[in-house]
């Protein structure tokens, strides 16, 4: 069995998802692939089911409804723990994450992470297509993550990430609490309080450019009012080291 899979939240994807999954298959590592839907009304799961006649190391867990990415990526987690995977990867459906950079990932946890993170901050800002303002409230939001919960981890918000199985067997899933892009700096901060390694690996980013952007302001006000109930919450140990 492939020990390695990638988990892919969709929600009207129509326009990259098929480009997405034949391009993981094509890379020289081996990566299986699970589709996480929520019953996109534009036809992505129909797409998936189609293309699994093709790959039988692609899958699908369809939801009823959408219900926010960090849901989506727990429902993954259980999936693929249940299924034995030893490195489980986070990835978005719009090439914002470039797939080939998978294996630059895995071969961080190989060497020793437990869990690494694709960063676009780690050597600079490396984000290309986004607007200078986009570009700066993304890398002062990490700047504010750092301050208030004092994680070294210069792409906080980072959601292209590989897990070792250890680490999603560690973390109590049913604690982590937000859906937006402050799921990200959940899952980085318990992880890092239970005293994993976690590991910056450079990539570019860059915005998408078919498909619409799943970003709103309800997502932002999460993040920002997020990360201090998150640290308040810490001090009171209800997060706990391993």
């Amino acid at each position: 069995m492939n020990q390695r899979i990638v988990i892919i939240p969709t929600y009207n994807e129509k326009e990259n998802i098929e480009l997405m999954i034949r391009k993981v298959f094509s890379m020289p590592v081996l990566f299986d692939v699970l589709i996480v839907d929520d019953n996109s009304p534009d036809g992505t799961g129909n797409i998936v089911k189609g293309l699994m006649n093709d790959y039988k190391a692609l899958h699908l867990l369809e939801r009823k409804e959408k219900n926010g990415l960090g849901t989506a990526y727990i429902a993954g987690f259980r999936w693929c723990l249940d299924k034995g995977y030893e490195y489980i990867f986070e990835m978005d459906a719009d090439f914002s994450h470039n797939p080939d950079d998978l294996a630059r990932l895995y071969e961080a946890c190989v060497d020793g992470a437990d869990m690494s993170v694709g960063s676009r901050y780690i050597t600079g800002v490396n984000v290309v297509n986004w607007p200078m303002s986009r570009v700066m409230l993304s890398y002062f939001a990490s700047m504010y993550v750092r301050l208030i919960t004092g994680m070294n981890i210069q792409d906080t918000t980072a959601g292209f990430v590989c897990y070792t199985r250890k680490v999603l067997q560690t973390i109590d899933l049913d604690k982590i609490k937000f859906r937006g892009y402050a799921f990200q700096i959940e899952m980085k901060f318990t992880a890092w309080r239970h005293g994993f390694k976690l590991t910056e690996v450079p990539i570019i980013f860059t915005d998408r450019t078919r498909g619409e952007s799943k970003i709103s302001g309800g997502i932002i006000k999460e993040a920002v009012w997020g990360v201090l109930s998150m640290k308040i919450k810490s001090w009171f140990r209800i997060y706990s080291k391993a």
